[in-house]
């Protein structure tokens, strides 16, 4: 039984069933799978021209000419003629296995598959483990699932709504968004994707009272009707375990949508959620128990395999295994380049401090020039001796 929070400070103690498709068996592989195959029906088709490269009129010279059999470019009177084309070694030619756009950019998904995968995304978002591990902050979250008052539907503010996640403990995890917001990496950051930060919370309501103008301008927050989930944003990157925090109508209908095991959905027609395949999971015990061992024979001793060579100055772990403070120094190496750490502080004041010392020398050196070629210059009585 889970307590519903009130989207105000106090907790209302009404309590809520965990249904069976909290319970369905968790199967990384089926949603790695079906996020796979549902992430690629977004792609727009790109490619070169499916007549590039071979926009002449192209013939071979034959053999007996002392060239090359390569196609060449027709007629007379401009350095292309008498050009090679269509090779891909050729300027100008086609390129080796293009990309075309009619290729299947696209992947069909079953719709069982598709259904079992978010069941088994939903039953793990509700394990505190998975949920972290993920990279959720949910140290000061009082339970998962968590669950809201239907009252949080109508938040019309954005400011309430900061209120209420911060109230419920996901500030930390909206706080690792921000510090998380750096350019991206690559060539997307001139096309319209300069930033990338991580996922937050995802919130899913049953009714838009107000919820998702208050929610959609917190950087992180995702939202979601109960009825539209998505795996793309339940699992993102095909791992399951978001940060969900659920309305209480929201939650309630979920019942409508996967069944129990003594009924089917009424919302899916003919789907059953799946039944764990073993009744006990901890494979290590059954394996290492006495009635297991007794019948199985020894392990047998494994070929030894010869270790590949790898370059130290290329291989990271390689260089780190030589030299074990390598890593530690290429560490601070990265933090004198970053602003704000204390590396960056002490090579600014290093910098300064050579500067400082260059500039003390520089006087030191002009005073000693200076002393120099006092001294080889013709006293003033050495100078009337020689005018006499």
């Amino acid at each position: 039984m889970q307590k519903a929070l009130a989207h105000s400070l106090s907790i209302v103690g009404c309590n809520i069933a965990l249904e069976d498709f909290s319970k369905a068996p968790l199967r990384p592989d089926l949603v790695r799978s079906v996020h796979s195959a549902m992430a690629k029906n977004k792609r727009q088709a790109r490619g070169v021209k499916f007549e590039a490269g071979y926009e002449t009129a192209a013939a071979s010279w034959g053999t007996g000419r002392a060239v090359s059999r390569i196609p060449r470019v027709p007629g007379g009177g401009t350095h292309r003629s008498g050009q090679g084309a269509f090779g891909n070694m050729c300027r100008g030619g086609g390129m080796f296995a293009p990309l075309k756009t009619w290729r299947r950019w696209h992947r069909k998904s079953n719709l069982t598959e598709k259904r079992h995968a978010m069941a088994s995304a939903i039953a793990a978002s509700a394990l505190p483990p998975l949920v972290m591990a993920r990279g959720h902050r949910i140290g000061e979250v009082p339970e998962l699932p968590l669950v809201l008052s239907q009252g949080v539907e109508s938040v019309q503010k954005t400011k309430e709504a900061i209120a209420v996640l911060e109230a419920l403990g996901a500030g930390a995890d909206l706080q690792k968004v921000k510090d998380s917001k750096k350019i991206r990496a690559g060539a997307g950051k001139m096309r319209n994707r300069r930033y990338v930060m991580r996922r937050g919370p995802l919130v899913v309501y049953s009714e838009d009272d107000g919820l998702t103008k208050a929610f959609r301008n917190i950087p992180g927050i995702e939202l979601c009707q109960v009825d539209r989930l998505n795996l793309l944003q339940v699992a993102p990157g095909g791992t399951f375990g978001r940060f969900i925090i659920w309305t209480q109508p929201a939650f309630d209908h979920l019942q409508q949508l996967f069944g129990s095991y003594r009924s089917g959905a009424a919302l899916k027609s003919g789907y059953r959620l799946p039944r764990p395949l073993m009744t006990n999971a901890d494979v290590a015990k059954i394996i290492n128990s006495e009635e297991v061992q007794a019948v199985c024979r020894p392990a047998l001793a494994p070929a030894r395999r010869v270790g590949q060579k790898k370059n130290a100055l290329k291989n990271r772990q390689m260089m780190a295994k030589l030299n074990p403070g390598a890593l530690h120094r290429a560490k601070l190496r990265a933090q004198a380049q970053q602003e704000g750490t204390q590396a960056h502080a002490q090579k600014v004041a290093a910098i300064r401090a050579r500067a400082e010392q260059a500039k003390k020398s520089s006087k030191i050196g002009k005073i000693f020039y200076e002393e120099l070629t006092a001294a080889y210059q013709p006293s003033v009585e050495s100078e009337s001796e020689d005018e006499e």
